[in-house]
């Protein structure tokens, strides 16, 4: 019954020219997202790599420690 109201039977009711449409625009952004997360995990790693080096995690103790300094103060000017 459902096929009777879509001419070709399509479940989306696209025509087959907007479905490779919708495909093509689909695919191209699906693209330009993984690169820009590839780029995005490239920097994060070179900023601060996921794995301890053989200083271990003490690194980043201090970085954290530092923000903590620096920014609660502010927290309590009210």
């Amino acid at each position: 019954m459902a096929n009777a109201e879509r001419p070709g039977g399509s479940l989306s009711g696209l025509t087959e020219a907007e479905a490779k449409e919708f495909h093509s625009i689909f695919v191209t952004s699906f693209i330009i997202f993984t690169v820009i997360a590839i780029i995005a995990h490239f920097l994060a790693w070179q900023w601060r790599p996921w794995l301890p080096g053989s200083e271990g995690y003490t690194s980043m103790y201090e970085g954290i420690k530092a923000a903590v300094y620096n920014v609660v103060p502010y927290a309590f000017m009210g």
